[in-house]
């Protein structure tokens, strides 16, 4: 699996004019699914994004995870929306694109198995007792995010 992880102060996923998932200050996840990734994959990456120390402690030093974030930053009723994670289901993290102009996009996992595997490292990062919102599986999505720092984590399942 692969992960693109930004730091942000506010995203959102809107779904032919709907907004199916929000978040106030938190961490935007792009998620690839690959040919023979596992389970056990999808519990290093949220494992790994959970626990990441990326945000600012109060001298200023990135030496926090978004668990260490106080729930008060952001109440549910703030019009940025509430602390948490967005996951954005993205097979295109698995193009090669090394030869010609068209990518190719063999490797990632046939949906069916991605979208168990997206749907369980949502349910993963949800039994940290994290906030998870999500995008919709295979939907043409409309992704709206303000960037904190900035700050963007490429991560790989297979390289943790």
């Amino acid at each position: 699996m692969k992960a693109v992880v930004q730091r942000v102060l506010d995203a959102s996923v809107t779904v032919e004019g709907t907004c199916c998932g929000r978040i106030g200050r938190g961490l935007l996840v792009y998620l690839g699914v690959a040919r023979g990734d596992t389970e056990r994959d999808a519990e290093k990456l949220a494992g790994k994004i959970a626990d990441l120390r990326i945000f600012e402690d109060g001298e200023g030093k990135m030496n926090l995870s978004i668990g260490d974030l106080p729930d008060g930053d952001l109440p549910d009723g703030d019009p940025a929306g509430p602390l948490g994670i967005l996951a954005v289901s993205q097979f295109t993290l698995l193009a090669d694109a090394r030869k010609g102009r068209r990518p190719y996009y063999g490797n990632a996992a046939d949906s069916g198995e991605a979208k168990h595997l997206y749907e369980y490292f949502m349910l993963k990062i949800r039994s940290r007792g994290l906030r998870c919102e999500e995008g919709v599986f295979q939907a043409h999505m409309a992704v709206r995010y303000t960037n904190d720092g900035p700050v963007t984590i490429i991560l790989d399942s297979r390289e943790l």
